[in-house]
């Protein structure tokens, strides 16, 4: 039977309804919880009411959510109850309980310290829309001292299942607010990588383009450490977006894709026309930390060729093969010299950048002319994966 057909006093049905009406089913789900059982305290003049929520498995409790008691009373008390005694009665069998002497029942394990006394009980279960349990009513000693009574159980039960519905439709709401949040986020990471962080590289490859000859020895430090708060810029912006897509899912920025859009700044604003090959698992295995590297070396050695070497074409082939990555750049310049010293050079950047990942770093003489640079490390992972 259908609980509310069990109200037999009309006066009690419309206090039922009023009390359904009353729950607003556009409030958040904590606001919503504690709504539910004030309505149902106050229904059958209880003076005590909680609702337990269940767990995942639903064979505990999540939380616990109390009226009547103060918060001295809950603080004195100490953790809330998980589900034993004749709480976990009516979550191992999810049907209306009552019992005029909670003591008397065998499954009752006592009340931890400083709980109020509590005599009578009406235990009640919340269904979802599909008939999942989400949690459980529980209210103990009407005000008047009588028991509760059968239409009490029914008046619960009545509010026990609006209720799950009201909390279903929460439920969904947030769950489509969380959506809209994820979505929100990824489109905020599109922005910043595709518009704020492009636009940095461009400023960075044109600085980096100017040739150290052409200008003053204080000019070119200006630029070079311009350069550098680019580079920092442009680190900090990634952590920013993969902090803002992490909690949702992997970050919306690609190793993959960045170095491409790099080597396609290269062409189109530096002259040199750059063609790329990329093998391996790059966005899976390569931490952000490590990618950073990866892009800051890869700018620095095409603009490197563009300022020093005077070739027309370049080749960059990135591969992530057994734990290892390796960068390798060729280009058709006029080649480097295999004695040139690294000190104080961006040779020297380069190859500190590899040692720091437990990698190395060479600059050769290709072998029809042209220089080969090759950056290999084995510190693929990190704080901050892609």
């Amino acid at each position: 039977m259908v609980p509310y057909h069990r109200i037999s006093e009309p006066e009690r049905l419309h206090a039922v309804i009023d009390a359904i009406l009353t729950i607003e089913v556009d409030a958040d789900l904590n606001h919503l919880l504690s709504t539910i059982v004030e309505q149902a305290t106050g229904l059958v003049g209880a003076r005590y009411g909680a609702l337990g929520v269940l767990t995942d498995d639903g064979k505990s409790l999540s939380e616990f959510i109390t009226v009547g008691m103060t918060a001295q009373e809950r603080a004195a008390i100490g953790r809330f109850p998980v589900g034993h005694g004749i709480l976990g009665a009516v979550i191992s069998d999810p049907t209306p309980l009552r019992t005029d002497v909670i003591a008397d029942r065998p499954s009752t394990s006592g009340f931890p310290d400083h709980h109020p006394a509590m005599t009578t009980f009406l235990g009640v279960p919340v269904r979802l829309e599909g008939g999942l349990v989400f949690g459980n009513l529980y209210l103990c000693d009407r005000l008047d001292g009588q028991p509760f009574d059968e239409d009490d159980e029914a008046l619960v039960d009545t509010l026990g299942r609006a209720a799950g519905l009201v909390i279903d439709r929460a439920r969904l709401r947030m769950l489509a607010e969380e959506v809209t949040l994820s979505l929100e986020r990824q489109r905020m990471a599109r922005d910043l990588h595709d518009t704020v962080i492009q636009r940095l590289f461009a400023v960075g490859l044109s600085l980096q383009g100017l040739s150290s000859v052409e200008l003053p020895v204080v000019s070119q430090s200006r630029i070079d450490r311009a350069i550098d708060d680019l580079d920092e810029t442009i680190r900090q912006i990634r952590t920013t977006i993969f902090a803002i897509t992490r909690p949702d899912g992997p970050a919306a920025s690609s190793l993959r894709r960045d170095v491409l859009e790099i080597c396609d700044e290269v062409s189109s604003r530096l002259g040199l026309d750059v063609t790329a090959g990329l093998s391996g698992p790059i966005d899976q295995h390569v931490s952000q930390r490590t990618g950073d590297s990866v892009l800051a070396v890869l700018r620095e050695v095409l603009t490197n060729i563009v300022r020093h070497a005077g070739a027309k074409t370049a080749q960059v082939s990135l591969s992530v093969r057994s734990g290892e990555l390796t960068l390798t750049v060729t280009d058709d310049g006029c080649g480097i010299d295999p004695m040139q010293r690294r000190d104080g050079s961006g040779l020297a950047n380069l190859a500190a950048r590899a040692q720091d990942l437990g990698g190395w770093f060479e600059a050769v003489p290709g072998l029809s002319g042209g220089t080969v640079v090759r950056w290999h490390i084995t510190q693929l992972s990190g704080e901050g994966e892609r």
